[in-house]
């Protein structure tokens, strides 16, 4: 197939997906009434974030608003919270929330709301997921996992999966046991990183870090780029996943899903949300399986790459 086949090909079916997701939303919301509320718990969404490093953590929801207004028909309303509670008060309810997945379903059991996982967002490099990273003082004798016997760990919250029950789950299996008198939990990376630069390397102190904040932490001057080892990293835990509230309706939730699945053909978009292929849909498998769907998809998008316009990034 010729180039320019291959462009009107691709361009016909991005009108397609767009007409879908625009009849589905009529028959939705009946004459475009009602309204969409989207609570954005992100920690790397602009308004959550800090613009330290260039093209990073400034995800711009606002423009990914704008295009489900366009795709849908309706209002949007959109809010940026670190809680579930705080977001569902400024954006008046909670149809769709976009956050780290393990810290929306512990709030989603707070508050005794129901929603499902539905998509999950790709960062740059295509992936869905994230680790959590143990590490310590770069001037501590420990190098490896097997060195951190004894040493006080200082975890993230329960509602931190790669913080938490992932690191415990790796330091179990590298038979390195943490009695409770050797545990400490503190809610944010920089808290944790910053414990061990100054409580330094004879204090046996170790912390678990999201491995999307290391950036961040040298970015922002908290550390120093080299202050700080890593000794350990978890298995992926799924990382920003968008959950549909169990109060849309059928036809309402296939709009939105459908609209999310178009992300991957609007460059800007794209751009906006710093995503290599936009959002993947939530396969009934475990995490770590939902790479290989990631997998497919990044393949794909990079097949198709020379039909897109190139975008500069900011």
């Amino acid at each position: 197939m010729s180039n320019s086949r291959q462009l009107a090909s691709a361009v016909t079916f991005c009108v397609a997906a767009s007409l879908s997701a625009s009849a589905l939303a009529k028959d939705a919301w009946p004459g475009g009434a009602g309204k969409l509320s989207v609570v954005v718990m992100d920690p790397l969404a602009a308004p959550l974030s800090c613009p330290c490093v260039e093209g990073y953590a400034q995800r711009d929801y606002e423009r990914f608003a704008e295009f489900l207004k366009d795709e849908l028909g309706v209002e949007v309303k959109l809010a940026f919270a670190a809680t579930l509670a705080e977001g569902h008060k400024k954006a008046g309810g909670a149809d769709i929330i976009i956050g780290k997945q393990s810290v929306v379903e512990s709030d989603l059991k707070a508050l005794k709301l129901r929603a499902s996982p539905k998509f999950r967002l790709t960062d740059m490099q295509g992936s869905t997921t994230q680790n959590g990273l143990i590490v310590v003082n770069r001037a501590d004798p420990a190098k490896r996992l097997s060195d951190l016997k004894g040493y006080t760990i200082i975890f993230g919250s329960a509602s931190s999966k790669e913080k938490h029950d992932a690191a415990l789950a790796l330091l179990t299996k590298s038979k390195i046991k943490v009695p409770q008198k050797l545990r400490e939990i503190d809610e944010a990376c920089s808290d944790g990183a910053c414990k061990v630069i100054d409580l330094g390397p004879e204090s046996r102190t170790a912390a678990v870090i999201s491995s999307y904040a290391q950036p961040l932490l040298e970015g922002c001057g908290k550390i120093r780029k080299g202050d700080l080892r890593v000794v350990g990293k978890t298995a992926p835990v799924p990382f920003v996943t968008a959950f549909f509230s169990a109060k849309l309706t059928k036809q309402q939730a296939e709009a939105v899903s459908v609209a999310l699945g178009g992300v991957k053909h609007h460059p800007d978009v794209l751009e906006a949300l710093e995503s290599l292929i936009g959002f993947v849909e939530v396969a009934e498998k475990t995490a770590p399986s939902d790479e290989t769907v990631v997998e497919k998809s990044i393949t794909s998008a990079a097949k198709k790459k020379k039909l897109q316009t190139p975008v500069t990034r900011r």
